[in-house]
């Protein structure tokens, strides 16, 4: 495996990180390493990687708040969009945002030029190009709502738009497969009261603060929310609130949230979250979903 990150080495810009800790690189701080793990400066540097698909694995994160990697480690390349891929621009039909842009600096950019909509993106820990995957939202909006089209590359380095119709986006999904890389989003955008605007944003940011664990070591919400079901009363009805395994815990704050209390292990809350699907499931006879992406041995 290395000899071809070496070869992949020899042929980009962007350095890449051998044997690499994802504790580091993700919210929870908890699983293995990479056997490799790059920041893509450039087009061309991805396009050559992509270019070894048929020789290592590859995987595309943001900044590492809705995944976890198992304790052994992910047997392939991790890749990360850098700054050149997290530009933002007003265009004449379209707001222009690249993949690596974070939703709540996506969010502030709306805000400081009066354009509405956009301020749920404060209460989305994550980046552009990851909450257009999964169809990110919260507070009664979600990514879909504003989003026009993307352009993506896929595994034989072809660079295309797609527009929302063909992503075929739902209830926290889209169609788009682990090897399309997205390399921006186009929205559509209205202009509104600035003061507005603030006021919603700031209504998010208290309400997510008083309602949800963000100081502690969690990837978010642990599940989707089933039809006309939540996935938090769900968990607490089922006797899960405050339930734990080693360091791993659901959160009494908000059951929804799996949280690392310390040296929890990656196997640790994969199984505390096995045993909530377990428990619901038993209950209420509904089973949840995992909104957080697990990869990895």
């Amino acid at each position: 495996m290395n000899n071809i990150l070496y070869k992949i080495q020899s042929k980009i810009s962007s350095r890449i990180l051998l044997n690499y800790d994802m504790k580091k690189s993700t919210w929870f701080r908890a699983g293995g390493k990479a056997e490799g793990y790059v920041i893509i400066n450039s087009i061309s540097d991805l396009k050559t990687v992509i270019s070894f698909a048929d020789k290592i694995k590859y995987y595309i994160v943001g900044v590492g708040s809705n995944l976890m990697v198992r304790d052994k480690g992910f047997d392939g390349l991790i890749l990360k969009l850098g700054k050149n891929f997290n530009n933002i621009k007003i265009k004449k039909n379209s707001l222009s945002v690249g993949a690596g842009v974070l939703d709540i600096n996506l969010a502030k950019f709306a805000e400081k030029k009066s354009i509405k909509d956009f301020e749920f993106f404060t209460g989305i820990p994550g980046t552009i190009g990851g909450a257009v995957k999964m169809n990110a939202g919260c507070y009664g909006s979600q990514t879909a709502d504003k989003l026009i089209k993307i352009l993506a590359i896929n595994k034989f380095g072809q660079i295309k738009y797609f527009n929302k119709e063909e992503l075929k986006m739902k209830y926290r999904s889209s169609n788009l497969k682990d090897d399309l890389i997205i390399l921006k989003a186009e929205f559509g955008y209205e202009y509104a009261s600035k003061s507005e605007i603030t006021k919603k944003k700031n209504y998010i940011k208290i309400k997510r603060k008083s309602s949800q664990p963000i100081n502690e070591k969690t990837s978010g919400s642990t599940f989707k929310n089933p039809p006309g079901e939540f996935a938090a009363s769900l968990i607490e009805k089922a006797g899960c609130k405050g339930m734990n395994i080693g360091d791993a815990s659901v959160s009494k704050l908000h059951s929804n949230f799996i949280i690392n209390h310390g040296q929890a292990s990656a196997i640790d809350i994969e199984n505390l979250g096995k045993k909530i699907i377990r428990e619901v499931q038993e209950k209420f006879g509904i089973t949840l979903e995992w909104e957080i992406k697990i990869i990895g041995n």
